[in-house]
């Protein structure tokens, strides 16, 4: 790649929440492997960040690889509209036997954000096919959902990056988040505010979702599993349907395959993407109960109203299938609990650290909360410099590895982490 290409870049592309007056830096990564990032000046540096969540089995990996070389060798893609194909049958089977029983009708798409839109279409029309016009949903503070339009009505209209819409965006109702965190002690008084509301307008609410246990861009909070149950148990009461978003959690993440698990509940709706793919290819799904899907069916419009042109990928299903199949060894339990005892043992200590407010982890997942706001480019470039790929924001440094990583280089993760509090060049 060329300086005249990065110059092209840094003037025409846009990238994720940044500038196109006053862009962020980006590093030229022209390939990978395992958990490596090649820049263009031919430096490897650790992905600490699985690329947003989703390269759980690192880069490259053979049987990924080999899995989109066979199907494109078939058909790279086919409209869903009136044809299926293998690929599609396959993935659902295996996505049907991976959750609830009762979760048995599979929507696919092409990213978490539009499963989340498709799960909300699917509450709406559930709502209207029994004659009620129901078009509130629930959900706590801090939560967020995605980018597009819908996804971004119930992520927190206040403390969220979507706040500058809120005027554009439908009115949706929003519990105080739970205080307990996952390890503590679970405090009686979290579930008011959600049952206060739930009880208040429950011929209203079309349905809650949540971020089961792991609140993402929201702060990277892990909250109580006795939340999640008695949420569960409310919506139960209700007849709410209940929808949970494993788009970052799911696949092994927190410990559990899907983190719903820690609490021992079940959803009505489930929506997945980021790691389903292993980070090879964008693909989501929206699993539903048959009643729900069955409802929907009997209106008088008599389907749901959804159709991405990329619905059914072939070679996204593929490689996904691929995927599961990977973690049907389990291999990534072990090495998902040896991430874990090396985020305890060496991250955790970090808590003392003057200039760290807390320190949180889960599974594979480790939070750092400073007490100051983070300089994005400045720590960026500090983590590059020292030979690891981690992309903070506010005021949290955060990391969700490969879970092929092994101990060496997350011991290197944790140490920069270390390095990089001392700076004071790096914070506001």
């Amino acid at each position: 790649m060329s300086q005249s290409d990065i110059l092209f870049d840094y003037k025409h592309i846009w990238h994720p929440y940044s500038s196109i007056i006053n862009p962020l830096p980006c590093y030229s990564v022209i390939s990978a492997k395992g958990v490596y990032l090649k820049l263009q000046n031919g430096r490897n540096i650790i992905d600490g960040m699985s690329s947003w969540w989703s390269a759980i089995h690192g880069y490259n990996h053979p049987i990924l690889n080999k899995s989109l070389k066979k199907q494109i060798k078939k058909i790279s893609h086919v409209m869903f509209g009136g044809i299926t194909h293998p690929s599609a049958i396959l993935l659902c089977r295996k996505l049907i036997k991976l959750t609830p029983e009762k979760l048995d009708c599979v929507f696919l798409s092409d990213s978490g954000s539009v499963s989340i839109e498709v799960a909300i279409k699917m509450l709406m029309q559930y709502w209207k096919s029994l004659g009620q016009n129901r078009t509130k949903i629930l959900t706590i503070r801090n939560s967020y959902h995605g980018d597009t339009f819908a996804a971004m009505s119930i992520s927190d209209p206040e403390n969220s990056i979507h706040k500058i819409y809120k005027k554009f965006l439908p009115k949706n109702l929003f519990a105080n988040a739970p205080t307990s965190n996952f390890n503590q002690e679970w405090n009686a008084n979290d579930i008011i505010s959600f049952q206060t509301i739930i009880e208040k307008n429950q011929l209203h609410i079309a349905g809650v979702i949540l971020e089961p246990i792991v609140q993402g861009v929201g702060g990277m909070k892990f909250y109580h599993s006795i939340f999640l149950k008695k949420v569960e148990e409310l919506c139960k009461y209700y007849s709410i349907p209940l929808v949970f978003d494993e788009i970052a959690t799911g696949f092994g993440r927190t410990g559990k395959f899907f983190a719903f698990q820690h609490a021992n509940v079940i959803p009505d709706i489930l929506c997945l993407g980021k790691a389903m793919t292993g980070g090879t290819i964008t693909l989501a799904a929206t699993l539903t109960s048959r009643d729900i899907a069955q409802t929907i069916s009997r209106s008088n419009i008599g389907c749901l109203m959804h159709g991405p042109t990329y619905m059914g990928n072939p070679l996204a299903c593929s490689v996904a299938y691929a995927n599961i199949k990977i973690l049907e060894t389990n291999e990534w339990k072990k090495q998902v609990i040896n991430i874990e005892k090396e985020l305890l043992s060496r991250l955790f200590p970090l808590i003392e650290h003057p200039r760290v407010n807390d320190v949180r982890v889960l599974g594979a997942i480790g939070v750092v909360e400073c007490k100051q706001h983070i300089n994005l480019e400045l720590m960026q470039k500090f983590f590059v410099k020292h030979g690891v790929w981690i992309r903070p924001f506010k005021q949290l440094i955060y990391i969700v590895p490969p879970y092929i990583i092994s101990t060496k280089n997350l011991k290197k993760l944790i140490n920069v982490i270390q390095q990089s509090l001392n700076e004071n060049i790096l914070f506001f």
